[in-house]
């Protein structure tokens, strides 16, 4: 199953769901203890969007603030193995056509970036580590040292942990609190001693910092924990991930 976000004329662009197929659908090798059934999910996803499994571009990611731009030469990396993946990079893009860049995700907050005017796309994963570490931010000087526009960026913010189940102690805290601009985006439940954290907001308001009017952004409110189609590792450590794509057509 795919929740379809960008079909246009340009690009393509959703991120599968939680289903009945193998493994619940779960498309990632680092969390299976078999390939093969990963492998089919993977090419059954392929041929529901149009292209090959060698057509994608995976990452190795480590919540990092680390990004890559992806070239023809490097289709197929982390495809159909683990071992071909891009090294610990948590952020692709490319300007070339028919790259299908990939990031995996199971509570954290995924971006997908386009622009019609350059032909860019960019696929982001930020967990709470790549969001203090600014990994959204620091794509977006490199895209815009590049010739992107901010106001021609259209950005998706895909669904993930919400703020309710996204419950955390002081040192998390801290670290949102000395970015200097999420504290609107946090609540202290008392009860439990916890602080909440929206990372999508979080994620969002860097965006916003960055130049891009916020008419060009558009989130998915849908929590992956409480979601029937989500994966949470929140809720159960050994889930399987979503996949998040976007090809420039």
């Amino acid at each position: 199953m795919i929740q379809f976000y960008i079909n246009n004329e340009q690009f393509l662009a959703g991120i599968t769901l939680k289903d009945s197929h193998e493994e619940l659908n779960n498309m990632a090798f680092y969390t299976t203890d078999n390939p093969q059934a990963v492998l089919t999910n993977r090419q059954r996803l392929a041929a529901e969007i149009g292209y090959a499994i060698q057509d994608f571009v995976c990452p190795q990611q480590t919540h990092s603030a680390t990004f890559q731009k992806i070239t023809t030469q490097q289709k197929g990396n982390g495809a159909d193995s683990q071992a071909s993946a891009i090294p610990e990079t948590d952020a692709l893009y490319t300007y070339e056509r028919g790259i299908v860049l990939s990031i995996f995700t199971a509570d954290c907050v995924p971006v997908i970036i386009t622009n019609e005017v350059t032909g860019l796309c960019a696929v982001i994963h930020s967990g709470w580590q790549g969001t203090v570490k600014e990994i959204t931010v620091k794509l977006l000087q490199q895209l815009i040292a590049e010739g992107n526009n901010p106001s021609d960026l259209r950005i998706q913010i895909g669904m993930a942990l919400s703020q309710q189940r996204f419950e955390v102690d002081a040192d998390v805290y801290e670290q949102f609190q000395a970015l200097g601009y999420a504290d609107d985006f946090s609540y202290f439940h008392e009860p439990t001693q916890k602080y909440h954290i929206d990372n999508q907001l979080t994620v969002q308001q860097q965006l916003l910092l960055s130049g891009v009017p916020l008419e060009n952004i558009q989130i998915d409110r849908t929590c992956t924990y409480d979601a029937e189609q989500g994966f949470s590792y929140r809720q159960q450590r050994d889930c399987g991930r979503h996949l998040i794509f976007v090809v420039r057509k």
